[in-house]
């Protein structure tokens, strides 16, 4: 790796799933683990191997499938914690342990309750023991922009010598300006005498939508790793977003001298996996791989892009692995068609699955005159990501008229086929009620029902979006169908597994820092 080569280090499976409402099974993390690797990421932090068994088998199982990428848990400084992130990782091909600890006057004093001398002990202790047990150890300095720079520096040196490879400088909440960051970097860098022994990493939030700009100075500042997340989920506003950066060292490259490793015709996949596996949605003006990102409606820029792409067009759809929307794809398209238009669309299945997809693939051809290459990206990801719910849907009828609505649902729980029929104030009512028969699950409230289509037409596939709240546990699930009822039932239903994968978690918090330092 070069001087200029910056790595990238993803934490969608961990930082990403912090979002409200964000919550990935196994299966769903192991797909996305394999879609991060095809992308070319160099770093993944699986998860917070402490906070639940589930957790902690999704970082084990991660940690074995990658075969390219360092494989991280995070960990707080506690000796427990570490040998936990150690006993998930250790079978990775690259493991590594992140370990860290607040620096700032306000978390030490406020959250961990501790003076500062007894903090700088807890990461000699922390980094050293997980250096004892593995070869590549991240520190971070939660906080770090809002810490003392002359105890910050103290801090990164013990770390250092302690034998941390990796120094991370967070910016938590998303405080810096793009300055600061970089002169945060600078000075650390230049102050601290082992600094050349570590690679120095930046980690930002977006509570001031600062966090890519932010990205982008620290790695002026001398940073060469960069945490980030697809589609920039996480908690709050989310982290800095992987296609932006990347994308803006790509473009920006005689302003920017810096480079990555990622395959970046793989991001609109990855783009695309994250929102249906967490169900959320990409915004249309959304940066790199938005719906309108490469759309001009604008007559002046229309006719610059028909005389010239690059009036208006600062990359092509093509270097994101955008592809152009033909009607190629109809009723009368065959196995082999389809198996083509899939892996143009970069999907690799299964025979099982391939043959699941293409069943439905010609349903939604016989109730629609054009299949769209967006069709069979919605109609894919909503099939092979819900493959291994417990909770699936078998069947849906509606009766609609002057007497009223009624809904006759047919589920498949843990394998076992179930009917229940409901009445309601309107059909989509109706149809929620059946499910709730099916699933009992009182507490939980509606708090988003949204419908769009996934393309033009009357007869556009609709995708429905389902947000259930559950004691402050906030779920999100998407459905697609050509039916918008049928496709209600699939987001519920999503909503509901999601729910019951937040049911199994133990509401560990890694922010909440030293609870324990066995």
């Amino acid at each position: 790796m070069t001087g200029n080569t910056v790595k990238i280090f993803d934490t969608t499976l961990r930082d990403g799933e912090q979002s409200p409402g964000c919550s990935m099974n196994l299966e769903e993390k192991l797909r996305l683990a394999a879609q991060l690797e095809a992308l070319g990421v160099d770093v993944i932090e699986a998860g917070f191997a402490i906070a639940s068994e589930g957790d902690f088998e999704a970082v084990t199982e991660v940690a074995r499938q990658c075969q390219k990428a360092t494989v991280a848990s995070l960990s707080r400084a506690a000796l427990g914690d570490i040998d936990r992130a150690w006993a998930a990782v250790k079978g990775a091909k690259f493991p590594r342990i992140h370990t860290f600890i607040a620096t700032s006057p306000l978390h030490m004093a406020v959250k961990l309750r501790m003076e500062p001398e007894d903090v700088l002990e807890a990461i000699r202790a922390s980094v050293s023991h997980a250096r004892n047990l593995c070869a590549d150890v991240e520190w971070s300095a939660e906080d770090a922009t809002r810490s003392d720079m002359d105890f910050l520096a103290r801090a990164v040196e013990i770390a250092i010598n302690a034998g941390a490879t990796t120094i991370n400088l967070p910016d938590t909440v998303g405080y810096a300006t793009p300055e600061t960051y970089a002169r945060m970097f600078r000075e650390i860098i230049e102050r601290v005498p082992n600094s050349d022994k570590a690679i120095f990493s930046t980690h930002c939030h977006n509570d001031l939508g600062l966090a890519v700009a932010n990205s982008i100075a620290g790695i002026q500042g001398g940073a060469r790793q960069v945490e980030c997340t697809i589609n920039g989920i996480g908690e709050r506003a989310g982290n800095a977003a992987l296609e932006e950066i990347v994308m803006a060292l790509r473009t920006r490259h005689d302003v920017l001298p810096y480079s990555t490793n990622i395959v970046t015709q793989e991001i609109t996949r990855a783009s695309r996996m994250v929102s249906a596996i967490t169900g959320f949605t990409v915004q249309p003006n959304k940066a790199v791989v938005g719906a309108n990102a490469f759309a001009h409606e604008s007559g002046i820029h229309q006719d610059g892009v028909l005389k010239n792409k690059e009036t208006y067009e600062i990359m092509t759809p093509e270097s994101v692995g955008l592809t152009t929307n033909n009607l190629v794809m109809g009723k009368h398209s065959g196995r082999a068609a389809f198996r083509e238009k899939l892996e143009q669309l970069g999907y690799r299945l299964s025979d099982n699955e391939f043959q699941d997809a293409f069943k439905r693939f010609k349903a939604l051809a016989d109730a629609k005159k054009h299949v769209y290459d967006e069709d069979i990206v919605t109609l894919v990801d909503d099939e092979t990501l819900r493959a291994h719910d417990r909770i699936q849907l078998a069947e849906v009828e509606i009766y609609c008229g002057s007497n009223g609505q009624r809904a006759i649902v047919s589920l498949r729980i843990d394998g076992e086929e179930h009917t229940a029929v409901s009445k309601g104030n309107g059909p989509v009512d109706a149809l929620f009620a059946a499910i709730r028969k099916l699933v009992p699950h009182e507490e939980a409230t509606l708090q988003l029902y949204q419908v769009h289509a996934v393309t033009q037409g009357t007869d556009a596939q609709a995708e429905v979006t389902v947000r259930l709240d559950e004691n402050g546990r906030t779920t999100q699930g998407q459905g697609a169908d050509a039916d918008t009822l049928v496709a209600s039932a699939r987001a519920y239903v999503n909503a509901l597994n999601k729910l019951m994968v937040k049911r199994t978690k133990q509401a560990v918090d890694p922010s909440e820092g030293l609870r324990h330092r066995a």
